[in-house]
């Protein structure tokens, strides 16, 4: 009756806002059963509080991240699959008051929209957490992880072996798109929209950017002899793999400057993800690295989120 009730309400609440209505149901996978669609469907409508940024029918990173964060926890939920303690945690509370009567992840609880008990998560720790999301490891129960199917979380982890080829077929046709598009542009030059053309280029492969900015005077790993400490440092992500940095006095000179960095990767003859030591907060940590054939100082910019 708990899950009947809940369910009710997210109609209800749907039949109110009915330009929400739509938008959502575009949001679900073809793979999806009407039951783990419904609970989904609620988690997302939940948390959407949780990402102010998130616009109806706007793909945005936030969106994205909610939307990793919502297939985990069905998953978990009705699945069976396990993950890291605190991405379980994250998840488990941003579901409270959602029922579900099957799973072993997930007890059956009573809850209605926008009403009741909420999950104590902040806007950061949402941001945060999404962010993790994207490459921390899916390890399902009795089976392999669950990285290939239509509705799994979008999660790796760089500490597989497999990892980099995992994730190379995506990046070979990203590597072809690219090409296409800058003999189309007239060749790579300082005049182009770099950002645009990145962007665009990704989003043809089905894919998103995902953008991390720093203020340069928060880095910690700056070298000795700079002196520069204002404007902003971006840093751009595909599919958990690190592809560039750029720095500008803005967000948008830093993200433009960024995506320069990351296109002068795809003039080569091929491109390749490996698994490359890189600095975060003062410490080595492994991450997952978009490189060429052409030598390059071995020495990358700091990470400015962390990696896994």
């Amino acid at each position: 009756m708990a899950e009947e009730s809940g369910q009710d309400v997210v109609s209800e609440y749907l039949q109110q806002n009915p330009h929400l209505a739509h938008w959502v149901e575009s949001l679900r996978e073809l793979s999806e059963t009407n039951k783990h669609w419904s609970a989904r469907r609620e988690f997302v409508l939940r948390n959407m509080e949780v990402f102010p940024t998130i616009q109806p029918g706007v793909t945005t990173p936030s969106l994205d991240r909610l939307l990793s964060l919502s297939k985990v926890w069905a998953n978990h939920a009705f699945l069976g699959c396990r993950y890291p303690q605190a991405v379980m945690d994250k998840v488990n509370e941003m579901a409270e008051g959602i029922g579900v009567n099957e799973g072993s992840g997930q007890n059956k609880k009573d809850g209605v929209v926008g009403k009741g008990k909420r999950p104590s998560v902040s806007a950061a720790d949402g941001e945060s957490c999404g962010k993790k999301l994207k490459t921390v490891s899916s390890e399902c129960k009795g089976g392999e992880p669950k990285t290939d199917r239509p509705n799994a979380a979008a999660v790796k982890s760089v500490l597989l072996p497999e990892a980099p080829a995992e994730h190379q077929p995506f990046f070979n046709r990203l590597y072809k798109t690219v090409v296409w598009k800058l003999v189309s542009a007239g060749g790579f030059g300082p005049n182009l929209d770099h950002f645009e053309i990145l962007r665009t280029c990704v989003e043809s492969c089905k894919a998103s950017l995902s953008c991390v900015f720093v203020p340069l005077k928060d880095i910690p790993d700056l070298p000795a002899g700079c002196t520069q400490r204002e404007g902003q440092v971006c840093e751009l992500r595909c599919h958990a793999v690190y592809v560039g940095t750029g720095y500008g006095r803005d967000e948008c000179a830093a993200r433009a400057m960024a995506s320069k960095e990351a296109l002068k990767i795809f003039q080569g003859r091929k491109v390749t993800v490996k698994i490359t030591r890189r600095r975060f907060q003062g410490r080595d940590v492994e991450d997952l690295v978009l490189l060429d054939e052409q030598p390059r100082s071995s020495i990358l910019p700091p990470a400015l989120s962390y990696p896994f």
